[in-house]
């Protein structure tokens, strides 16, 4: 049986191809570039040294979606990555990601139930839990998005449960992702932002490689430690296999399964700088900006849950997570 990874690309996704045909799975990758480089696809052929296919495939195109279904007619799950990703310009363009990411999602499913694929995994993120009025976060906190990309997440899981409702022979695990970052130790494939970053570290690897001049801190005056706001940060790597895990849950129960994944540490934004300049032996340079729109003072979760009925958990330090980082960027 073959898994198709939506978005697998991507930079989660390509972690999690490579971990996926490690493992010896047979994956399916579709995916349109938008967030990501067709280079990737021979990084992973270099890392793995395994066949995988690849369509160029958007969500939105449901004809050529389809075709991917009938042409491999073995396809038994789905993990789903694809979608617009950045808090900020979810904001700013609002209409384009509710269109992009819950149109993509529903034809998705819809090709799904037709050809009676009834697993999925998909990729949620801990911004649908708004601003928590407590740390660490645990998966029955209630629910609330502050930016229109969280609102997205928050109402593909509630079409997901709705699914299941209706045909409870579906599969279903929400993963809840907190702040991902590193590398793989080939140093192949990481995280490039295709401009100006959204996501903390490779802003601050731009700035170590000379590529900007600075670091934007967005907001010094949040109620936290040091006035910056606060994230879980987990490797990418344990992120991925997190994933494996969870494939595994949705081959032995059907229902909906929610789960964090995160490290249950929290550390501000200078925190993160001040470790990646020790492990990295470098400065980096940084200016205080106002706070962005929709981002909240501190974030991180309580991975309990993923422990006890996955038997997960992330292993990687911040340490480990700042070197890797820096010795992706400066390779790649």
């Amino acid at each position: 049986m073959s898994i198709l990874v939506t978005g697998g690309i991507g930079y989660i996704g390509s972690h999690t191809v490579v971990e996926l045909l490690e493992k010896g799975e047979k994956v399916i990758i579709i995916d349109n570039f938008i967030n990501s480089r067709p280079e990737t696809l021979d990084q992973i052929k270099k890392i793995t040294d395994k066949k995988f296919k690849f369509y160029e495939v958007d969500l939105l195109d449901k004809v050529n979606l389809e075709k991917v279904f009938k042409d491999n007619p073995d396809i038994d799950s789905v993990i789903h990555f694809a979608g617009l990703k950045a808090v900020g310009e979810s904001v700013e363009k609002p209409i384009e990601y509710y269109h992009n990411n819950i149109t993509g999602t529903l034809i998705l499913i819809e090709v799904m139930r037709k050809y009676n694929c009834k697993k999925i995994v998909f990729s949620s993120s801990a911004t649908v839990y708004g601003s928590p009025k407590t740390v660490p976060i645990k998966e029955d906190f209630p629910l609330s998005t502050t930016n229109p990309y969280g609102s997205t997440k928050l109402m593909i899981e509630r079409i997901l449960e709705d699914v299941y409702i209706s045909d409870n022979e579906w599969s279903i695990v929400l993963l809840r992702y907190f702040n991902p970052i590193g590398a793989h130790n080939s140093y192949l494939i990481g995280e490039i932002p295709n401009s100006i970053p959204n996501n903390l570290m490779p802003y601050i690897t731009q700035v170590a490689l000379g590529k900007l001049e600075y670091l934007n801190v967005f907001g010094n005056d949040y109620d936290t430690k040091d006035g910056t706001g606060v994230r879980d940060y987990i490797h990418v790597v344990d992120l991925s296999l997190g994933h494996l895990s969870a494939i595994e849950k949705t081959k032995k129960d059907k229902g909906v399964h929610i789960y964090n994944l995160g490290t249950g540490n929290g550390y501000s934004v200078l925190e993160l700088i001040e470790t990646f300049e020790k492990v990295n032996d470098l400065k980096i340079n940084y200016k205080i900006d106002k706070r962005r729109p929709g981002d909240i003072a501190t974030c991180y979760a309580d991975p309990k849950k993923a422990k006890e009925e996955l038997g997960w958990e992330a292993k990687k330090g911040i340490e480990e997570m700042c070197k890797d980082s820096w010795n992706f960027a400066k390779n790649s």
